[in-house]
């Protein structure tokens, strides 16, 4: 057995929680040089304790989900929500975040996913990685950042499950640098696809959109965050948003069926290959860009809560995608996930199986 000093024992636990850190992260969480992060990591190295450091880049083909990870807090009614007043009901926690949600389902659905994220050094971090890692969701790419909280995302639904009021802190996300982006650029730019949502910093999301070649899938996460991409579209692959971010990003109010078409092909002028817009209750607008265009009608479920069934849906297109769908297929897979989801009072339903979706969607 090796024999380490303090400091090479901390530097071996770090590399054994996170493998792909790199020497200017040791360096910068150790508080020393990065010269002297390399002479310890060849102590290591001699001592046996390490036997080499690289990315190791699998020859299934996966995907890189870059996002947020965070602790949900939700607060159901048992009866009708009363405004400004104590309404008896139920609050849970558990694990979110639009990445990891996304992440999550598209483990379940069979795909090998890795997560770039930004944890802290608390409980709530700690929670957030067992659970990804249950979900055999892989965060070798992920960052630790010590002095941050990990993310909460507070939320309160109505009786209908619909969420009705949110306060979330993600200041830890400001971390997740174009530097840091560039570093793990080996995994990233070597995914079958690469799923961004923007809770990422805007010059982030930037740098990812002008120096990616792998096809970017984007949830735009809301209305004011949405903003952050409207001058990329044209170098993402895919996005996904609702009515009131297709909206915001094409300049046109959605009225009517004439309006969502126009909508949907100022976005695919953009450069834009596919465009999925949820209409809640309305379904789903599908449409590629030189291609076909449909309206698919939402399929059936007992809803629950409607968290998290955005993310379903971005996840099963991202996956049917990578199976090669075409347009109509991976709506209707993406429709199936998000009914799927619904049914569940957790973010994640474990339910979203890929037999399930495929039942569903009847592919």
């Amino acid at each position: 057995m090796f024999t380490l000093t303090e400091r090479e024992q901390q530097i071996f636990n770090w590399l054994k929680e996170q493998p792909s850190i790199t020497q200017k992260e040791i360096a910068e969480r150790a508080g020393i040089s990065r010269s002297s992060v390399s002479v310890h990591i060849s102590n290591l190295t001699s001592k046996g304790a390490v036997l080499g450091r690289r990315y190791i880049l699998s020859e299934t083909p996966y995907v890189v989900v870059i996002g947020g990870a965070n602790i949900d807090i939700a607060g159901v009614p048992d009866e009708k929500l009363v405004p400004a007043d104590s309404n008896p009901g139920t609050v849970s926690l558990s694990p979110g975040g639009v990445g990891r949600n996304i992440a999550h389902n598209l483990a379940l659905l069979g795909s090998e996913v890795r997560l770039l994220t930004a944890f802290g050094q608390d409980t709530n971090a700690q929670e957030l990685k067992d659970s990804c890692c249950a979900a055999n969701v892989n965060l070798d790419p992920s960052i630790i950042v010590p002095d941050e909280p990990t993310p909460t995302y507070l939320f309160i639904m109505n009786e209908h499950g619909e969420m009705q009021l949110a306060i979330s802190n993600m200041d830890i996300y400001q971390h997740l640098t174009p530097e840091r982006m560039e570093e793990r650029m080996d995994i990233i730019d070597h995914a079958a696809a690469v799923v961004v949502d923007t809770n990422l910093p805007d010059k982030t999301l930037r740098y990812l959109a002008e120096s990616l070649h792998a096809p970017i899938f984007c949830d735009p996460v809301s209305t004011k965050k949405a903003l952050k991409v409207r001058h990329l579209l044209g170098r993402f692959h895919t996005l996904k948003p609702n009515r009131l971010e297709a909206e915001v990003l094409s300049g046109i109010t959605i009225h009517d069926d004439a309006s969502l078409e126009a909508a949907a092909k100022e976005l695919l002028d953009t450069g834009l290959e596919r465009i999925f817009i949820s209409l809640g209750t309305d379904g789903l607008y599908c449409a590629e860009r030189g291609g076909e265009a449909c309206k698919l009608p939402m399929i059936e479920a007992h809803t629950a809560s409607m968290t998290g069934a955005g993310d379903a849906m971005l996840a099963a297109i991202t996956w049917a995608y990578t199976q090669n769908m075409d347009l109509v297929q991976s709506g209707r897979a993406g429709l199936a996930a998000s009914a799927i989801a619904s049914e569940s009072f957790s973010t994640i339903n474990p339910n979203l199986t890929l037999r399930n979706v495929m039942d569903r969607a009847n592919l």
